[in-house]
C-alpha cells in the first residue's frame, strides 16, 4: 500500500426528494482511500454506505461534493469512463457462457488480442482457484465459485480499484466465512484497492486495512480494525461493533460506582460512558483483586455456544452485562442461572468512550 490517494471524497452530499420532502442519505462524507487498500463501508441498513459506493461507481451523482479517483476530479464523468469496476450481490454471470467466455467478456468487448486474452483469463481463473472449470456454466458451479467468476470477470480487465456491494450475502455462514480469507488473498495478489460495502461486522473486521462505520448519513469513526473495536469513538460504534456493554454514570475520583460495586476510569470525573467488551470480564464466586473493577449481580441467563459460553449478568441498579467465558478445557459453565457473581476487569479493559 502505498501514500497515494486512489479515491477521494470531499464533502459528499446526496440528496433525494421523498414525498415532497428533502431526504439526506449521505450528509457531508470525507474519505482518502490509499492505493492498494482494503477499505470497508460498514454500517446498518439505510446508513448510506451503498449511495456513497454508487457516487464513486458513478451510478449516483452526488447533490454537493467532489469524487477524484487518482487526483482526478470525476464527479461528473459516467461509470463507463471511471477506470473501477464493481462486483454486486447477485453476481450477474451470464448463464450461457461457460466460466472461461465470462471472463473474457469484458476483454473481448476492448476487442484486446486473443493470445493476450487468452494469458489473462488464465491467469486469473489461477489466482481464484478456478483452473480446469474453464467449460463450466454458472449453473454448474457453487455459489462461492460463481462469486469467484464474477471477482475474476471484474478484475481480469486490470482496473486500478474495485468496488464490493456485499458480495458474500448470497452465501451460507461457513462457505461466507471461508471467502472472506479468500478475498483478502485475491487483493493481497493483485494488489488493487478494493472498497467493500458490508453490514457485516465480523466481514469487515477479517479483511479491511480500514474501516469507516457510517450511521444515518455520516462516518461515525475512520481507523483500522483493532481501533474501532478497542477504542470506539461513539455509544454507536461500541454498539454496532461486535458485543459491548455500555455502562454511564458519574465518576468522582477516577471510579464509577455501579451495580453494587466500582468501574475505574482513572483520572475521569463527571459523568461518563465507559464501554468494555464481554470477553475481557472474568465471572466467578470469589471477591475480585482491589486493584480490578469489579461489580456484583445476578446470573439471569447462560447460553452455551460451542467455544463460549455467554452469561447475562444482572446488577442491582437494573443495568445487564454480558460476559463471554472461552470454553478452553472443558463445557462446564462457571456459574449458573440463579447465581450471586462478581464481575471483573483490568483497569485498562474500561474505555470511556469520547475521551
Amino acid at each position: 500500500m502505498t501514500g497515494l490517494s486512489a479515491i477521494e471524497l470531499e464533502d459528499v452530499v446526496k440528496e433525494y426528494l421523498s414525498h415532497g420532502e428533502v431526504v439526506q442519505a449521505v450528509k457531508g462524507v470525507t474519505l482518502d482511500i490509499a492505493e492498494g487498500e482494503f477499505f470497508s463501508l460498514l454500517g446498518p441498513s439505510g446508513c448510506g454506505k451503498t449511495t456513497t459506493m454508487r457516487m464513486v461507481a458513478g451510478f449516483e451523482a452526488p447533490t454537493k461534493g467532489l469524487v477524484k479517483l487518482h487526483g482526478q476530479d470525476v464527479t461528473n464523468v459516467p461509470p463507463n469512463k471511471r477506470d473501477i469496476n464493481m462486483v454486486f450481490q447477485s453476481y450477474a454471470l451470464f448463464p450461457h457462457m461457460s466460466v472461461w467466455d465470462n471472463v473474457a467478456f469484458g476483454l473481448k468487448q476492448r476487442r484486446t488480442p486473443d493470445e493476450e486474452i487468452g494469458r489473462r483469463v488464465g491467469e486469473m481463473l489461477e489466482i481464484v482457484d478456478l483452473t480446469g472449470r474453464e467449460k463450466r456454466r454458472p449453473r454448474e458451479l457453487s455459489g462461492g465459485q460463481q462469486q469467484r467468476v464474477a471477482l475474476a470477470r471484474a478484475l481480469v480487465n486490470r482496473p486500478r480499484a474495485l468496488l464490493l456491494d456485499e458480495p458474500l450475502g448470497a452465501l451460507d455462514l461457513k462457505l461466507r466465512q471461508a471467502m472472506q480469507i479468500e478475498l483478502k488473498r485475491i487483493q493481497r495478489e493483485v494488489g488493487i484497492t478494493f472498497v467493500y460495502v458490508t453490514h457485516d461486522q465480523n466481514e469487515a473486521l477479517t479483511m479491511s486495512d480500514r474501516i469507516a462505520v457510517m450511521n444515518d448519513g455520516l462516518v461515525e469513526q475512520l481507523a483500522g480494525p483493532r481501533e474501532i473495536y478497542e477504542r470506539p469513538a461513539t455509544a454507536f460504534v461500541a454498539g454496532f461493533i461486535g458485543t459491548s456493554n455500555l455502562l454511564a454514570g458519574a465518576a468522582t475520583g477516577g471510579e464509577l460506582k455501579i451495580g453494587g460495586g466500582r468501574v475505574l476510569v482513572p483520572g475521569q470525573s463527571g459523568d461518563v460512558t465507559v464501554t468494555v467488551r464481554p470477553e475481557k470480564i472474568t465471572i466467578g464466586t470469589d471477591e475480585p483483586d482491589p486493584g480490578c473493577s469489579a461489580v456484583r449481580g445476578t446470573v439471569s441467563e447462560v447460553a452455551y455456544l460451542g467455544t463460549y459460553n455467554s452469561y447475562a449478568v444482572s446488577l442491582a441498579d437494573g443495568a445487564e452485562i454480558t460476559v463471554f467465558q472461552q470454553n478452553a478445557l472443558d463445557a462446564t459453565a462457571t456459574a449458573e442461572r440463579g447465581d450471586s457473581v462478581w464481575l471483573s476487569w483490568q483497569a485498562r479493559h474500561s474505555y470511556v468512550i469520547g475521551s
